[in-house]
């Protein structure tokens, strides 16, 4: 999940390379695109595009890398050969960079936790500004939560950090018939596994047209007793989270269909009954 601008960046694509220009409003998602690439290409070749060169000192970033075959996830039937492979892509992901090299390379990314709990803070006396309603009272209930729950500490004891893409859109999840290649590192960086499986889960992407079989996702990691207890608490962090950005959107430009905001409502309930 991206907790900043809905658009950080352009992409030129082209026969074999693509070239990502960052906005300054990017945060430093050049820097850690380029250091995803780069350590994707050392230590799990194949998984993500090749980085070719990059300028991070321009004032709109440059990182410039090889195309990727196939198509995204994002809207397809996903049936169990694709979630097969998702999910095998995705462990690939998290265990690919040596737990030392994550240590000493790889900042805590955007958007985790933390962050999120004390962006909720912010945004909660929007509360108070709405008409009574199904989404209100849904983000009430939630809000509820967030006061006892634990997600403030900087890290949670006896879970493993893993390499994070840090956004859980299936549109940055490529099928080309056979396998699953993962794009876009704007917002990657040292996370843990129950984190990151929560941001496939409750992403927009994954529910508002074709839904993912989240049983079906899930079984196929084999968790932690840590990660396992920890799951269930990352799933309603963000879709609380997701639930006051589909409100704002709707106030807005919306970009998802009318309703998705009463039916993030629902799902955020649901987890937390």
């Amino acid at each position: 999940m991206s907790s900043g601008s809905w658009t950080t960046h352009t992409v030129e694509l082209g026969p074999h390379r693509v070239t990502k220009r960052f906005r300054s409003t990017a945060r430093g998602g050049g820097e850690r695109e380029w250091r995803a690439l780069s350590l994707l290409a050392a230590h799990a070749p194949g998984l993500a595009p090749v980085p070719y060169e990059a300028d991070l000192t321009a004032e709109e970033p440059v990182v410039v890398m090889s195309r990727l075959p196939g198509r995204p996830l994002r809207g397809q039937e996903l049936d169990g050969e694709r979630i097969d492979a998702l999910a095998a892509a995705m462990g690939r992901l998290h265990d690919a960079v040596p737990a030392g090299v994550l240590a000493e390379r790889t900042p805590l990314r955007p958007g985790h936790q933390r962050e999120l709990v004390a962006q909720l803070r912010a945004w909660a006396p929007q509360c108070d500004l709405r008409p009574d309603g199904e989404v209100v009272r849904a983000m009430r209930l939630g809000l509820e939560w967030l006061s006892g729950c634990a997600l403030e500490q900087a890290w949670p004891p006896g879970v493993r950090p893993v390499f994070g893409a840090g956004d859980g859109n299936l549109a940055n999840y490529l099928w080309d018939g056979s396998r699953v290649r993962v794009v876009d590192f704007e917002d990657s960086g040292l996370s843990d596994r129950a984190f990151e499986l929560a941001e496939v889960t409750e992403h927009v992407g994954s529910w508002v047209e074709r839904p993912l079989d989240v049983a079906a996702f899930l079984g196929r990691f084999v968790l932690a007793d840590a990660e396992a207890a920890r799951l269930p608490e990352c799933r309603r962090l963000l879709a609380l989270v997701w639930l006051f950005l589909l409100a704002f959107d709707e106030e807005g430009r919306a970009r998802n269909p009318p309703g998705t905001a009463a039916r993030q409502a629902r799902r955020l309930t649901a987890l937390l009954a």
